[in-house]
């Protein structure tokens, strides 16, 4: 268990923040490294050609340690939706296959499917809530030799709903079909090991659980994928880069694992010492540390919330750091501006309200939370 963090981050005493899914608030550290960043600009003639890489590695370095993976197998890319497009650039669903999805999946793991599959003459899928939250059984139940690809999330972005991906891995793998995740309501907050699990591609943003910057994030790339099409064609990406002298002597060959992904301009002076800070942070805290101290905390507030005649997915089927509170007959329309007016964060997606804390929340705010709640029901 992880003593309360409060103190790392800029959150004012009256503040209740438990909108991390909606937004993770930058420690300050991260802040500080990214007005450092900033500064560089101001002042580009002390910027080196290394200056366009070191920073890449060590940020490429530290999210593969949060996941188990090499820093070859990580590129950098500015959202979720980049990372997913890449992974649909690389995998055809052509006519009699399909891509399998979540009911309420978020958006980045979804359209690109539906271009893909409409390009391609497949088909999407989608997976149907299921009434007992077990959402692992209702995706092993649609994976056939007919799907090309099952593009997943690790909880459900609306309610913390828990998929089992090593199990759902397994069974992909049997029928032939890819594993695409968006970890980006996970990672950070939840374990991940991608030699167990073996996706084909997983993203995350930093913007959330990471608590890093907005418009930047990272994508693991399987080495049996590392030799398929990026997106862009900078100059950074290809073989013989660092040399700016000679970067019109162009190469067909690219740089190597992953990186042949990463972005344009992926050399962000601003927002990458702010990432590198964050995951600094995370890792010395270890993600099995926060898993359960952030369990221990929404349990609390679930236990809490029964006796207010509010649901949620049994434990067991749901993300540890994610609760997602049902009302009888649904989340009041104004619940949210009364909570938001005591200065009080949460966010209602779909049928639940989402209370996502972090390391900051102390057992005054959640206090605060049910003074409210007991109003409101």
């Amino acid at each position: 268990m992880i003593a309360n963090q409060r103190a790392l981050f800029e959150i004012p005493t009256d503040v209740a923040y438990f909108n991390c899914a909606y937004m993770g608030p930058l420690p300050k550290a991260s802040r500080e490294a990214g007005e450092r960043g900033t500064a560089v600009k101001a002042r580009p003639w002390l910027l080196t050609p290394n200056d366009f890489f070191a920073d890449s590695e060590t940020a490429r370095g530290l999210f593969a340690g949060l996941i188990g993976a090499r820093g070859e197998d990580i590129a950098i890319v500015p959202a979720a939706s980049y990372g997913i497009a890449v992974a649909a650039a690389n995998i055809p669903i052509p006519a009699g296959k399909r891509a399998v999805i979540l009911a309420d999946q978020f958006p980045s793991n979804v359209y690109a499917w539906r271009e893909r599959a409409l390009a391609d003459g497949g088909e999407v899928v989608t997976v149907a809530r299921p009434t007992d939250d077990d959402w692992t059984a209702a995706v092993l139940a649609a994976l056939d030799d007919r799907v090309a690809v099952v593009a997943l999330p690790h909880c459900h972005w609306t309610d913390g709903g828990l998929l089992d991906l090593v199990v759902i891995g397994e069974k992909a793998r049997a029928v032939g079909a890819a594993l695409v995740l968006d970890a980006t309501q996970s990672l950070g907050a939840m374990p991940l090991d991608v030699a167990k699990v073996r996706p084909d591609y997983l993203v995350a943003a930093t913007y959330k659980w990471l608590l890093g910057p907005y418009a930047f994030g990272f994508l693991y790339v399987a080495p049996h994928r590392q030799d398929g099409r990026p997106l862009e064609h900078g100059w950074i990406t290809r073989g013989g880069a660092e040399d700016f002298s000679g970067l019109v002597a162009y190469r067909d060959d690219f740089q190597p694992g992953a990186r042949r992904f990463d972005m344009g301009e992926r050399a962000n002076f601003a927002a990458t010492p702010v990432a590198i800070e964050s995951l600094k942070l995370i890792t010395a805290w270890g993600i099995g540390n926060v898993q359960a101290t952030l369990g221990a905390r929404t349990a609390d507030i679930a236990a809490r919330a029964a006796k207010l005649g509010l649901s949620s997915a049994p434990p067991e089927r749901r993300a540890g750091h994610f609760l997602g509170l049902r009302f009888p007959g649904g989340v009041p329309a104004d619940l949210p501006a009364k909570l938001a007016a005591e200065r009080i964060f949460v966010s209602v997606r779909g049928p639940a309200m989402r209370v996502t804390p972090h390391l900051y929340n102390t057992d005054a705010d959640v206090d605060r939370l049910f003074d409210v709640l007991k109003k409101a029901v």
